[in-house]
């Protein structure tokens, strides 16, 4: 199973460690404020995917050599003073789009901490499939800058976080179903500070909402119970995230996104009650239908079923005594 994930993590004691502060590409490095560096570096690879993330408390030079032919795409996570890639001044939650074969040159004012994912460029069109200019590979294959929208920026930023964490501490590693799942999320979190910096897309087919949903419903009965992003719907439908939106909310009064966690905890729910205690845990299930906020995952599962996840993975040797104790 671990063969569909790399996880490196490492702490940082010199500007020689920012050399691969983008997992597989080579970054020229100059430490340019006063003081020991000191900062993390974490990397997570699943196939030839990547998301690097890292801190550091003193101001840097990057440049990145124009021999790497991947797409890179990043975004600022935190920064106590300016950041400048080209041209571009950034802004917390921005999102730089690198095209393969192109040289780069950042500066870093003051401590800062970045994500960055790397893919190729044959990628985007599945990754961001039913989104007219983000599905053209053509579109990235200049240099760009998007600004991020302050709200929905900070959330990708805290999300993009946790699925590292996660990820990071998956000592299980991940099958091929629920890697292409974490791929889809982790590009998620940048995909939708790109698409608030452009103007909406209202050209293109709109079928009926119930002919939508119900081949929705068909591909999603044909995967199982693995987990599946909206970005995958989007990209078989061939339809935009707006449009799919408005289908789910005519059809069922909620998005897709509701809607596919609803899914995803019913799978939760019933691989628990068919589970013997003792043969998984409930961290394990969540993670394998892509929840990262474990928290937030037995909140939601509590309000739909009425009782905890734990409850629920020792109902079949307990019932009895459950019944007469009750599940509070």
């Amino acid at each position: 199973m671990g063969q569909f994930l790399l996880v490196d993590s490492k702490k940082l004691d010199g500007f020689e460690g920012l050399h691969q502060a983008v997992h597989g590409s080579h970054v020229d490095v100059m430490q340019l404020g006063r003081g020991r560096l000191r900062g993390t570096l974490s990397h997570i690879g699943i196939g030839d995917f990547s998301l690097s993330i890292g801190t550091f408390n003193v101001g840097m030079r990057t440049q990145r050599v124009s021999s790497d032919d991947k797409l890179i795409i990043g975004m600022l996570l935190a920064a106590e003073d300016r950041v400048a890639h080209w041209s571009f001044d950034m802004q917390l939650n921005d999102v730089l789009v690198i095209p393969p074969l192109l040289e780069h040159d950042g500066v870093f004012h003051g401590a800062s901490a970045y994500a960055a994912m790397r893919l190729d460029l044959s990628e985007v069109a599945s990754l961001f499939g039913g989104e007219a200019k983000l599905s053209d590979p053509d579109n990235w294959r200049s240099r760009g800058h998007f600004r991020a929208d302050a709200a929905n920026g900070a959330i990708a930023t805290r999300r993009l976080v946790a699925i590292m964490s996660h990820l990071r501490t998956n000592k299980l590693g991940l099958t091929p179903s629920t890697a292409e799942y974490w791929r889809r999320a982790i590009a998620e979190c940048m995909a939708v500070n790109v698409m608030s910096s452009l103007p909406p897309d209202d050209s293109g087919w709109l079928p009926s909402a119930r002919r939508l949903i119900r081949r929705v419903e068909d591909y999603l009965d044909a995967t199982g119970t693995r987990p599946v992003h909206v970005s995958e719907i989007c990209a078989a439908m061939s339809v935009s995230r707006r449009t799919l939106h408005r289908a789910f909310q005519e059809v069922f009064g909620l998005g897709p996104v509701s809607f596919l966690r609803h899914k995803r905890l019913c799978a939760v729910h019933s691989i628990l009650r068919e589970s013997a205690p003792g043969s998984t845990t409930v961290a394990a299930v969540a993670m394998d239908q892509g929840f990262y906020e474990l928290g937030r995952f037995a909140q939601y599962y509590l309000a739909m079923f009425g009782e905890r996840p734990s409850q629920t993975l020792g109902v079949t040797t307990w019932q009895s005594e459950a019944d007469g104790v009750g599940r509070a």
